[in-house]
């Protein structure tokens, strides 16, 4: 089910929602201590994300932090489950959001509400929510991602702890800017919010580039 702002909450549903599914009658995401994490040196597989028309973001993937993460990103990656989406969600100054097979369709309605088939673990870091940074979306609770990811705009600190981190953002973080600077329909006049309109963010393909051993 696709999100709506509760009545209650609309700042949680802009910091929160907007990054899955979340609604109204869901549990928000239990309190948990985050592990210790740290990125190790050396060099790291990279998924290459190449956008149409607007250039290519390489994100190095981080197995020592969220190995299983990794792992299905990959997989969905080598598949084509990545290929002809769009970033439906972008909200300058805080991140861009996609992965979701539906944007492949010609009914905007639907935009956000896809996903693959199987659940995605959660491995929750102590690594902060900072520029570039890229982590799984997930519908406002534990054991919910599947696939849709998000890319960090600026720093994002209340959002640590409650999403896997699984890469960052090597190079091109100037395309990501680019997606910010994209007409956005903040008010979901022609589908859901915050959907950049008329011209989208398509990501024609996300290739996994092996590091050299």
């Amino acid at each position: 089910m696709r999100s709506s702002p509760c009545a209650s909450s609309v700042v949680s549903f802009a910091l929160v929602g907007l990054l899955g599914w979340v609604s109204c009658g869901g549990e928000p995401p239990p309190e948990a201590a985050a592990p210790q994490a740290s990125i190790q040196d050396g060099p790291h597989d990279v998924a290459v994300l190449e956008l149409e028309g607007l250039g290519t973001v390489r994100i190095e993937l981080l197995p020592e932090i969220a190995p299983q993460t990794v792992a299905a990103f990959a997989k969905l990656a080598s598949e084509g489950f990545y290929d002809d989406t769009t970033f439906h969600r972008v909200i300058p100054g805080f991140m861009i959001q996609g992965g979701d097979p539906l944007t492949r369709n010609d009914d905007p309605r639907d935009d956000g509400r896809g996903g693959a088939p199987d659940v995605i673990p959660d491995e929750i870091s102590a690594l902060s929510h900072s520029r570039g940074m890229v982590a799984m979306a997930n519908r406002g609770r534990r054991m919910t991602a599947n696939g849709q990811f998000f890319i960090v705009h600026q720093d994002s600190p209340r959002l640590d702890g409650n999403y896997t981190i699984f890469g960052r953002v090597s190079e091109g973080m100037d395309v990501i800017d680019a997606v910010t600077e994209l007409e956005i329909d903040k008010y979901g006049r022609y589908g859901p919010r915050d959907r950049p309109y008329p011209t989208d963010a398509r990501i024609a393909s996300i290739r996994i580039e092996p590091t050299s051993k």
